[in-house]
C-alpha cells in the first residue's frame, strides 16, 4: 500500500465507448464528487479525461482537494500499463497514444492507467461478490464480452513481453460457431460475442421478428410470453457456456461472477447458464454462478481501488 492509503481521496476515471465517468471518493467508498462526459472520438478523449479530473479536483474545498493524492484512470481497447500506453481501441479511434505522465502533470498526483475489463473484474474478485474466493472467472456481458480469469488467488494476465500486444480475459472472441456464424469485427466468424452480447441478442431477436428494439433488455423481459424471445436468449446462454467449457476445464473455476449491462438480467441469466453448464461439462466440476455486486459501478470502484492501492494485488 501506499502511504496514508487510509486517509487520502483518490479521483478515478472510467473511460468507455460513450461516457467517461470520473469521480472521487474517500477510503471507505463515499463519494464525494462525481461527473459524466461524452467520450470523444480519437486522441481528444485524453484531452476531455484531463478536463474532466480538473473538473472533480476544482469542485472540492481546498482542505479536501490537498487530501487527493492519487488517482486512476481505466480504458478500453488494448492497454499497456507498465509503460502508460493506449495501444489500440477500434471504438474511439485511437492507436499508440502515450499517456506518460500527461495526467499526473496536470493533476499533480501519481496517475495509474489500465484496462477498463482487467480492474472491473478485479474489483469483483477481490472486493465484490467473488472476495474470499480464490478461483474465480469474471465476465462482463454488454456491448461486448471480456472478463478476468483468477486462479490459486492470482490474476492471469498477459506477460510483460506481451502486455499491448495481447488482452488477457477476450471470452468474447473464443469462437463458437464455426460454420454457420457470423463474422466478428475481430475478423473471425461466429466468436461468442456475435450471438451472447447485448447488440447480438437485439439484432437476433430484430431478425426472428422484424421488430427494432433499443436493446437486450427487450428480449429477456418478453421471455415469458414470447417463444421467440426465449429461442434468443436460449441461443445467447447456449454461446456462452460454449466459450467457457475450455475454461472451465482448463482451470476449474470455483465461481463465475456475470457483471456488465446485460447482467440485470438477473437470476434468468445466471440459472440458464448454469444449467447450460451442467449439461455440458463431464468432467470438470461445475463453477457456481453469481451476479456481481458493483453493477456497471464495477469499473469505478477498481479504479478507486487500483490508486489506493498502487497495483493489481
Amino acid at each position: 500500500m501506499l502511504a496514508d492509503a487510509a486517509t487520502d481521496l483518490v479521483l478515478a476515471v472510467d473511460v468507455g465507448g460513450g461516457t467517461t465517468k470520473g469521480e472521487i471518493t474517500d477510503a471507505d467508498g463515499m463519494v464525494l464528487c462525481t461527473s459524466t462526459i461524452e467520450t470523444p472520438y480519437g486522441e481528444s478523449a485524453f484531452d476531455a479525461i484531463e478536463a474532466l479530473g480538473l473538473e472533480l479536483l476544482d469542485g472540492l474545498a481546498a482542505r479536501q482537494r490537498e487530501r487527493v493524492s492519487r488517482a486512476a484512470v481505466i480504458l478500453p481497447g488494448l492497454v499497456d500499463p507498465e509503460r502508460s500506453i493506449a495501444v489500440f481501441s477500434a471504438n474511439l479511434g485511437w492507436r499508440n497514444v502515450k499517456v506518460g505522465d500527461r495526467f499526473a502533470t496536470r493533476w499533480g498526483m501519481p496517475v495509474l492507467i489500465d484496462h477498463d475489463v482487467t480492474v472491473a473484474g478485479w474489483a469483483e474478485w477481490r472486493f465484490g461478490a467473488g472476495r474470499g474466493t480464490d478461483d474465480v472467472c469474471v465476465l462482463i456481458i454488454g456491448t461486448g464480452i471480456s472478463g478476468t480469469l483468477s486462479v490459486g488467488g492470482r490474476l492471469v494476465r498477459a506477460s510483460s513481453g506481451q502486455t499491448g500486444l495481447a488482452q488477457a480475459g477476450e471470452y468474447g472472441h473464443i469462437p463458437v460457431r464455426y460454420r454457420d456464424g457470423l463474422p466478428c469485427p475481430c475478423g473471425n466468424v461466429g466468436c461468442v460475442e456475435t450471438v451472447a452480447s447485448g447488440p447480438a441478442i437485439a439484432r437476433a431477436y430484430a431478425a426472428r421478428t422484424g421488430r427494432e428494439i433499443p436493446g437486450a433488455e427487450v428480449v429477456f423481459a418478453a421471455m415469458d410470453t414470447d417463444p421467440r424471445a426465449r429461442a434468443v436468449v436460449d441461443d445467447a446462454v447456449d454461446a456462452l457456456a460454449a466459450g467457457l467449457l475450455g475454461v472451465v476445464h482448463a482451470s476449474c473455476p470455483e465461481l463465475i461472477v456475470l457483471g456488465g449491462g446485460l447482467a440485470r438480467a438477473g437470476t434468468v441469466l445466471t440459472e440458464a447458464l448454469h444449467a447450460r453448464l451442467t449439461e455440458l461439462l463431464r468432467v470438470a466440476p461445475v463453477p457456481r454462478i453469481t451476479l456481481g455486486e458493483f453493477g456497471i459501478r464495477a469499473g469505478l470502484i477498481g479504479a478507486a481501488h487500483l490508486a489506493r492501492a498502487g497495483s493489481l494485488l
